[in-house]
């Protein structure tokens, strides 16, 4: 577990620094404009986002708060990876280094 612990917080890590990077010397219309002209810049993003919602599908199943699992889905959807390497940072955090519980969340008890 120590050793997805480190890697959940480079992930917060890089995920932060690349995004302040981007938005401090690049120009988020402008290229996302060019990205989208692209046949496979549109591949990647279908391909991030296809991620984005089969992530969001563990949050949905690991939460019983509706709201705090649409909180966590917005910020996957607008924030990308470096949400999705929060959450898994908190959930393993809060897993109490059980590997069931990780995966399941709350829902680990039930049976």
């Amino acid at each position: 577990m120590k050793i997805a612990k480190v890697v959940a917080v480079l992930g917060v890590l890089v995920m932060a620094s690349i995004l302040v990077y981007g938005f401090t010397v690049g120009d988020f219309g402008g290229e996302g404009q060019v990205l989208l002209s692209m046949p496979w810049g549109i591949v990647s993003l279908v391909d991030v986002y296809v991620g984005f919602v089969l992530f969001s599908g563990w949050i949905v199943y690991r939460e019983k708060s509706l709201l705090r699992s649409a909180v966590w889905i917005i910020l996957v959807m607008v924030l990308g990876n470096l949400t999705a390497s929060l959450y898994a940072l908190v959930a393993l955090l809060t897993s109490g280094g059980d590997w069931k519980r990780f995966w399941m969340g709350k829902r680990a008890g039930d049976g």
